[in-house]
């Protein structure tokens, strides 16, 4: 945000519980929320030369400062950084992508390093746009960049700036945050960050073609029913929140991440981490400031999901609350810790420019973290946090859950001890059609490098045929692949009219471990 977020949380929380209904909110805080604890870095050092409160065994360095060139190169870095993204580029180095949300300027700037983390250039790969706040980055490479103003749209923007940037009113024409894409289900959840906003899902008609698609707002809860917003550009007098009378009033929704089936959701006005589940389409509650008592995390905003599952949240420090500039995290087993804070006079002015911690991102090895301050000595600067970041989910650690929601076991492993969890994410239901012409899609997480071999297959006529099969290598980490049916199997498919129950078979093969085998069930329908 330009203006300063006021803390109007009493008001405001009252009004959102009404929203939900009581029966959600007494039911989601029933159980303990996450609650401050050690975390896994360990107490924070006395500032560096940047000003910057570490754990042990972290460094920092700036990389830009707005107002001035960026180092080694002639661009002069915008004002006011917030969201950002990284992208790898093949000679094994990166893109970094910071929005600026200044007014009626605004835009995107890009700062591309070598495979060393030298800078080698900066360049502008969006521009004359309005208060570019956050966005999120998709799974094909490109990043999605939200206006912060009431009609404003989403700009999808190449990183390297070979191609222009395009506006996507489809999805929208309101006051944009944050966007996360989930590949799976091939869905783009959308924040906006304004007193009584809604949560949106676009389902784009030919994904990854953004241009078109249906905008949807969340209603009800905690069982979410999702109805169309049948003006999504805004060219009536009435603003896309307003449109379905009974949509979910949001307390000013902030930070967006998808997460293995879960989107993650900060609204700033009652201090909540909210989690909606995809497949079951639940929300429920993460985190609350007011029921976790000594919580360093205050004014929850920016949201990222890193390789450990750790959920790092950039705080707003409230009209200069000098303790909440802060990187905080929620640990997968619900420990909240301060992760860093930036102190000094320069982030803390009078008025309007009092910062605010932005853009939470890391390079693709996931050691080097970019975080930025706002309004840094009256225009903003952004540094990278270089250090031992944990790559892999612990052993035997649930992913994030929301309060009172059972983990997932974890797989067991060799001999049967637990092991690391390892994961299949596939869509309860898909169309032929869909089936034919873009695949089925599996989001697999392995625990280290490994072959997969997947079989799609039903029943048809009596006999079990093979709808789709093959192999692939993985690397460690979360990955989404496809699977087209054979041509002997699509043309019977697109002829039929009966749904199909298939069984989706993905036997994971690494070396020195026994062969895990996870199973799924999809249905096929016209």
């Amino acid at each position: 945000m330009i203006t300063r977020r006021h803390l109007i949380q009493s008001g405001l929380a009252a009004a959102t519980a009404v929203t939900f209904g009581p029966s959600f909110w007494r039911d989601a805080l029933a159980a303990p929320p996450a609650q401050p604890g050690p975390g896994p870095y360990g107490p924070l050092l006395p500032a560096d030369a940047n000003g910057i409160m570490l754990p042990s065994g972290f460094s920092s360095r700036v990389i830009a400062t707005a107002n001035a060139p960026v180092a080694g190169t002639g661009y002069v870095f915008p004002w006011f950084p917030d969201g950002q993204a990284t992208y790898p580029t093949p000679d094994g180095g990166w893109i970094l992508v910071t929005n600026s949300e200044i007014p009626a300027v605004g835009g995107v700037s890009a700062i591309r390093f070598d495979a060393r983390g030298t800078i080698v250039d900066a360049y502008r790969i969006l521009a004359n746009t309005n208060t570019n706040c956050a966005g999120g980055a998709t799974p094909w490479g490109t990043w999605l960049s939200c206006e912060e103003v009431d009609k404003g749209s989403v700009w999808e923007c190449d990183p390297t700036g070979a191609r222009a940037a395009v506006e996507h009113q489809a999805m929208g024409v309101f006051k944009h945050e944050a966007a996360c894409v989930d590949p799976l289900l091939q869905q783009i959840y959308l924040s906006e960050d304004i007193s009584g906003g809604g949560l949106y899902r676009y389902t784009p008609t030919a994904y990854p073609d953004l241009s078109e698609g249906l905008l949807e707002i969340a209603c009800g809860g905690p069982q979410v029913v999702w109805k169309p917003v049948p003006d999504p550009r805004f060219t009536g007098a009435t603003a896309c929140k307003d449109q379905v009378a009974d949509s979910i009033k949001f307390g000013r929704g902030e930070g967006l991440w998808y997460d293995a089936g879960r989107v993650y959701l900060a609204t700033t006005s009652d201090e909540t981490i909210h989690v909606y589940d995809t497949r079951a389409g639940t929300l429920e509650v993460l985190y609350n400031a007011d029921n976790a008592p000594g919580t360093p995390l205050r004014g929850v905003d920016n949201l990222h999901v890193s390789r450990s599952g750790d959920l790092f949240v950039a705080e707003d420090s409230y009209d200069n609350d000098p303790d909440a500039m802060d990187i905080c995290l929620i640990t997968p087993d619900k420990q909240v810790a301060r992760f860093l804070k930036l102190t000094g006079d320069a982030h803390f002015l009078p008025g309007e420019l009092a910062s605010e911690t932005v853009g939470i991102t890391f390079d693709p090895s996931g050691t080097r973290m970019y975080v930025g301050s706002q309004r840094y000595a009256g225009f903003g600067i952004v540094y990278e946090i270089a250090g031992p970041f944990r790559l892999e989910r612990a052993q035997g650690a649930p992913p994030l859950n929301p309060v009172g929601s059972p983990a997932p076991p974890a797989v067991a492993g060799p001999g049967g001890a637990p092991g690391v969890p390892i994961g299949l994410d596939v869509a309860s239901r898909m169309t032929f059609a869909s089936f034919i012409r873009r695949g089925l899609a599996l989001g697999i997480t392995v625990d280290k490098g490994a072959s997969i071999r997947v079989k799609v297959t039903a029943k048809v006529r009596g006999r079990r045929v093979t709808l789709a099969s093959g192999t692939r290598l993985l690397d460690r980490g979360h990955t989404t692949v496809r699977f087209k049916p054979t041509r002997a199997r699509a043309k019977p498919l697109k002829a039929r009219r009966q749904a199909l129950k298939a069984t989706v078979e993905v036997k994971i093969v690494t070396r020195g471990a026994p062969t895990r085998t996870l199973k799924r069930t999809v249905t096929l329908r016209r």
